[in-house]
């Protein structure tokens, strides 16, 4: 289970820390575990924090927010609710979040490493700024670009498929999100999470989606770029084909009958 301090949740839940304080303070959000000195929050406060983030986006006050929270708490077991708010806040990936600093980015990636590409990484999410160094939420992301790069292609190109990924996947998972967490209320609590159904279920049910989503999402990548792999070849050798050809036709010798 994911443990954060004060400073990693806010910047995780895409808030600041002295918002984190208000919320406690307003009785929106639990107090954290103490170590010693420091709090320690889990993933139920960082799905917390960011459906405080939601809701106050969509213009409902402080006050409305709490008096919601107080129905749901009234309505179920609190460990329940806790279990379900970690199910939404776990991480899907194993990876551990690691630091750089700008001189070992131009290590891995050279001088295409500039204040517009570290810019656009940052609005990618590939980089988020944390004083003199910058964290990496996905290493792997990170050194597959490295790797890409080491292998002849640009930056800018890297950071062209990345962008398309988190367009592309995000709209995919929009889509499965919404299609499953709808049959889930649907059959498993009538009218709203909040006024019924058994959180605890709900939470177990979404923790089982979490490996099928990726199973899905990894059975059918792997489908279609190896159907794309085939055609990109098959043009490229058709290509090929139509050049030999066109040299046959002119009389001009091909690349083997020139050596």
């Amino acid at each position: 289970m994911a443990e954060y301090r004060i400073d990693e949740l806010a910047r995780l839940a895409d808030t600041t820390v002295r918002n984190v304080r208000v919320y406690q303070d307003r009785g929106l959000l639990a107090p954290p575990r103490k170590q010693g000195r420091v709090g320690i929050y889990s993933e139920a406060h960082l799905a917390r924090l960011r459906l405080i983030g939601q809701l106050l986006r969509r213009g409902y006050t402080f006050a409305t927010i709490g008096e919601m929270f107080q129905v749901w708490e009234r309505g179920g077991n609190l460990a329940d609710i806790i279990g379900f708010e970690s199910a939404i806040g776990d991480s899907w990936s194993d990876e551990v979040a690691d630091y750089v600093t700008l001189g070992e980015l131009r290590e891995l990636f050279g001088t295409g490493v500039t204040p517009r590409t570290v810019r656009r990484s940052m609005e990618l999410g590939i980089l988020e700024r944390d004083g003199l160094r910058f964290r990496v939420p996905s290493p792997r992301l990170l050194h597959a670009g490295a790797e890409l790069v080491r292998l002849g292609m640009s930056v800018d190109s890297v950071l062209d498929i990345a962008a398309n990924l988190r367009e592309k996947i995000g709209q995919v998972s929009e889509h499965m999100v919404r299609t499953v967490f709808d049959h889930i209320v649907a059959e498993y609590v009538p009218g709203t999470v909040v006024r019924g159904g058994n959180p605890a279920e709900i939470a177990e049910l979404t923790r089982r989606v979490r490996p099928l989503a990726q199973q899905a999402v990894d059975a059918v990548l792997a489908q279609e770029m190896a159907e794309n792999l085939t055609n990109f070849l098959g043009e490229h050798f058709a290509e090929a084909m139509e050049d030999l050809e066109r040299e046959r036709a002119a009389g001009t010798p091909g690349p083997s009958a020139r050596s």
